[in-house]
């Protein structure tokens, strides 16, 4: 399976809309999908006007996820979070991900998106040292996803849950950047 990357636009809307409407996703991202809040959440990034980005996920051409991913240092109160349990190097980045077809998980597919996702950080942001990323504990799927594409994890602690029934118990996990890309910035 061959995966890319590309920038969601308007047109995406409906499609993320379906995805974050489905019972696996909206457990955990507890998103509004009316057309305004979508416009309002996913907007700007499409525009290029908010920093961080919103990225379509694409295996062997057909769209199957999202993976957000951003700078910590663009999102102060977040990065406070992390920093509050866990040394946060500069530079560092984090990515939210999702599945949209619930008939495509538990068949390694959202492993091998965050894994194509890292190599496209590691390839497209030579200043990104590390990747951070927080899970709620509930959400056993999504940690062991991490831990399966390498990530490890590295604190945990009270984070702001996505979904106000989840207590505030995360694990963060850490990935970074493999020596040879550090010197050389490629990957």
């Amino acid at each position: 399976m061959t995966f890319a990357f590309r920038p969601v636009t308007r047109a995406d809307f409906a499609l993320l809309g379906r995805w974050l409407e489905q019972p696996h996703v909206a457990r955990w991202w507890d998103h509004e999908t009316t057309p305004e809040a979508l416009e309002r959440d996913f907007g700007g990034t499409a525009d290029g006007t908010e920093p961080g980005e919103d990225l379509l996920a694409l295996a062997d051409g057909a769209p199957v996820g999202l993976v957000q991913r951003s700078r910590l240092a663009d999102f102060a109160e977040y990065r406070d979070e992390f920093a509050a349990l866990t040394d946060v190097p500069d530079g560092a980045a984090t990515i939210d991900y999702l599945v949209g077809d619930a008939g495509s998980i538990g068949r390694g597919l959202g492993t091998a998106m965050i894994h194509a996702v890292v190599a496209d950080t590691w390839r497209t942001r030579p200043e990104v040292p590390a990747l951070l990323v927080a899970v709620v504990a509930a959400n056993p799927r999504s940690w062991r996803a991490l831990e399966r594409a390498g990530f490890r994890r590295v604190a945990e602690g009270p984070m702001e849950p996505d979904n106000p029934v989840d207590d505030p118990l995360h694990y963060v996990y850490r990935l970074d950047r493999p020596a040879a890309d550090a010197v050389t910035g490629s990957g």
